[in-house]
């Protein structure tokens, strides 16, 4: 993870962000300065972020939306107020409506990143000058120290090509805290095909089938918010096992990045999970990430304790030989 450490100064009325990124300036810079690239990991995960307008010259505004599982929405523009590339830039941060519209019941902070050329790569300081005492509390209240850390962990997929930084590394799951886990898979085809592969019955049933020797014997897709959704499986001629299933509504589609939706055991009322998929697609690639919600510590050890990874490796490797490959 990239960030180093999160300062926050009461005195001095600032909290600043301290990242070391394995990449060099002038790289580091251009995904501060494009909104395709900065909208990957401005949001953190779970909260994608949307940039609506981008006017990147002193004196322009740019807009965002950051939009949660369930639809939740939180939107935020920044007017620059000075560019100096590639090694710094101000902005006014403020929060405000989707249109853009400032919101004066939330503060407005002027907000500096410097990049600096590091043997390793880039240092970046990000510091946030807040008006008062109050709106540095409420502000740090609001989550923004965790929201910074989880964002920024996701810059390493931003900064490098996407083949050379997840091809061939497998399904990889990572832990963020005691509730969320990361999981990503690499695949070779396009995401218009990944999110059929998704969403159409006919396709999910050609390889969401986990370890060899189980059969999908019932597939209904919900790909609308609102709708429910249902999947079993049963194990084959001789393989062991007793025959299982998941159930959920689908709570957000953005087709063709993104799908929320609930899970949970059939017949089971709980633990139910969140999960949160999201589709990229770089260079004739698809970066596959599902960002999953457990209840408790508890319940996600003990589901990733299953193999649940090794098995969706499984799938995910049957995903690219029998729909991607043909």
């Amino acid at each position: 993870m990239p960030v180093t450490e999160i300062l926050t100064d009461r005195e001095n009325l600032t909290m600043t962000v301290i990242a070391d990124l394995a990449a060099p300036i002038e790289r580091v810079w251009s995904v501060y300065s494009d909104p395709v690239q900065l909208e990957r990991f401005w949001g953190p995960p779970g909260w994608p972020a949307t940039f609506t307008s981008w006017e990147h010259h002193v004196g322009g505004r740019a807009t965002y939306t950051m939009r949660g599982p369930r639809g939740e929405a939180s939107s935020g523009y920044w007017e620059f107020l000075a560019i100096e590339q590639p090694h710094r830039f101000e902005v006014l941060d403020g929060f405000s409506d989707e249109h853009g519209t400032p919101n004066a019941d939330l503060p407005a902070m002027r907000m500096e990143f410097s990049f600096t050329s590091t043997p390793e790569g880039t240092r970046m300081h990000n510091t946030s000058y807040f008006p008062s005492l109050e709106a540095l509390e409420q502000i740090v209240e609001m989550g923004a120290i965790e929201g910074t850390r989880m964002a920024m962990s996701q810059i390493d997929a931003v900064l490098h090509d996407l083949r050379e930084y997840a091809q061939g590394k497998g399904t990889r799951v990572e832990l963020l805290d005691d509730t969320h886990v990361r999981i990503t898979r690499l695949v070779d085809g396009p995401r218009e095909l990944v999110w059929r592969a998704h969403t159409e019955p006919e396709l999910i049933r050609k390889w969401m089938l986990g370890p060899d020797g189980w059969e999908m014997t019932e597939c209904i897709v919900g790909n609308a918010p609102g709708e429910s959704y249902r999947n079993s499986w049963a194990p084959v001629g001789d393989t062991e096992g007793e025959p299982f299933g998941f159930e959920g509504e689908t709570l957000l589609v953005e087709a063709p990045r993104r799908s929320v939706t609930t899970e949970r055991m059939q017949g089971m009322p709980a633990p139910e999970t969140l999960n949160d998929l999201n589709l990229y697609e770089e260079d004739g690639a698809t970066l596959i990430t599902v960002l999953i919600e457990y209840p408790d510590k508890d319940t996600r050890d003990m589901i990733l304790g299953t193999g649940m990874a090794d098995g969706m490796e499984e799938s995910f490797a049957r995903l690219e030989r029998e729909v991607l490959a043909g």
